[in-house]
């Protein structure tokens, strides 16, 4: 018989652990809580050094192992029309609760009262990282410019060239496939040993944000905050619970599956720390490689269901703090500018207020410094934003991989209720 962990020793009891303290110590201690904030940095400096080569080396070799070349093209094509639907779904759900809730209602904030200097760095960037530009920044500069950077589709784009080239050498190709296969264990292993200071980084993220912002100073837009914690909420049990139920799975079993990951994004406020590893995940759901590597990673650019809710409700929001009367026809064009807008500006710093400021210059109405308003909650909600894109891009790979007939029903099922019994992927280095 095996014998059981030790509680302490499982990683999302030490997590937990690790934010209860941070949170104290940043409430009752501010300076030391924001002193710990290199903590939290350094955690994901580690996990985002090992993306690029992570995804480089599971796309390469899921590529070049598959044999119809058709298949990538297919599954790339129905991932990006999944990835348009649920997008404007989200969109659609943040201006509909915004109405419903209207969380700005009775603020009467005076714009003139607000420091336009406040917003100008992400206002000056808006017009930087249209859609047609992003497209173009996909194509790196150089073969290794998607890793020195960092740019998770640069890196697709090379990992898919890579693979199909690879696949075309015959008995070399296979040889080289393996290579590619064996690099991917050692960095697969790598990122198991910096996933163990996980609790470090939680614990340093999260004081840093409690001590850095108050929360009793957030009172007044605390309305907006859990407004948008329960659309995300209700984003996820009813619009991704259903999707699920009809890709015959339970979102809330998904969840739990891999509720490791989420505890990790919320302590560390950046989805980017678990990727690596919930590629791991999906694959010990029988998700073949090829299908993960495509469909996940690119996720995070062109599926971000949190961050497109975030967008409409805080556009409404602004507009009802400061008693901006818009038109069905504005709102219309909000929602079209945002399906477009939300991919575009995907990967970039500051990305909600570079968005943000895009999309309200289609509605001049709303004065650009309301801005100034999101400024000090922005970090409490980047914590739900990463959530719910995470969680997104997990249904996204397996409803895709359903799609095109890699998995059972009964598989998918019995490995959520039972994860504990699933065999490691081959990744993993241990299978």
């Amino acid at each position: 018989m095996a014998r059981r962990r030790p509680w302490y020793s499982v990683l999302y009891i030490q997590v937990l652990v690790a934010i209860a303290l941070g949170s104290l110590v940043g409430h009752f201690f501010p300076d030391t809580g924001v002193a710990l904030k290199p903590l939290g940095d350094g955690f994901v400096a580690l996990i985002k050094m090992m993306i690029a080569p992570v995804i480089f080396c599971i796309v390469v070799q899921g590529v070049a192992s598959v044999k119809d070349m058709k298949k990538v093209g297919r599954v790339g094509l129905k991932t990006l029309i999944y990835f348009e639907i649920m997008s404007t779904l989200a969109l659609i759900v943040g201006m509909l609760v915004a109405h419903v809730i209207r969380p700005g209602v009775g603020l009467n904030i005076n714009p003139a009262a607000l420091d336009p200097k406040i917003i100008s760095t992400y206002v000056s960037r808006t017009g930087e990282n249209g859609f047609v530009t992003r497209l173009l920044t996909i194509i790196p500069d150089t073969f290794v410019g998607g890793f020195v950077h960092g740019d998770v589709l640069q890196v697709l784009l090379l990992a898919i060239l890579t693979g199909f080239a690879i696949s075309q050498l015959g008995v070399l190709g296979e040889g080289i496939t393996r290579a590619v296969g064996a690099a991917g264990k050692v960095f697969f292993g790598i990122i198991r040993i910096i996933s163990k200071a996980a609790p470090v980084g939680a614990f340093g993220a999260i004081g840093f944000t409690v001590g850095r912002y108050s929360i009793a100073s957030l009172s007044n837009l605390a309305y907006l905050i859990g407004a948008f914690y329960l659309t995300s909420l209700l984003f996820v049990l009813l619009v991704l619970g259903l999707v699920a139920y009809l890709a015959n799975f339970s979102i809330l079993r998904f969840i739990a599956f891999i509720k490791d990951e989420l505890l990790i994004v919320l302590g560390t406020s950046s989805s980017e720390t678990v990727l690596p590893a919930m590629m791991q995940k999906l694959e010990r759901l029988g998700i073949p490689r090829t299908t993960v590597g495509l469909v996940f990673p690119a996720g995070y650019s062109f599926n971000t269901d949190g961050t497109n809710i975030y967008l409409t409700l805080c556009v409404l929001f602004l507009a009802q703090a400061t008693n901006t009367h818009l038109t069905w026809a504005e709102e219309l064009r909000v929602l079209l500018f945002a399906m477009i807008a939300s991919k575009g500006a995907s990967g970039v710093s500051g990305t909600g207020f570079v968005t943000l400021a895009g999309i309200l210059s289609v509605v001049p109405n709303i004065p650009i410094q309301a801005l100034a308003l999101l400024l000090g909650i922005d970090k409490f909600m980047s914590e739900c934003r990463a959530l719910t894109n995470v969680i997104g891009n997990g249904v996204a790979t397996i409803v895709v991989s359903r799609w095109e007939g890699e998995l059972k029903q009964k598989t998918v099922r019995e490995a959520l209720a039972h994860p504990a019994s699933l065999p490691l992927a081959a990744s993993d280095g241990d299978a």
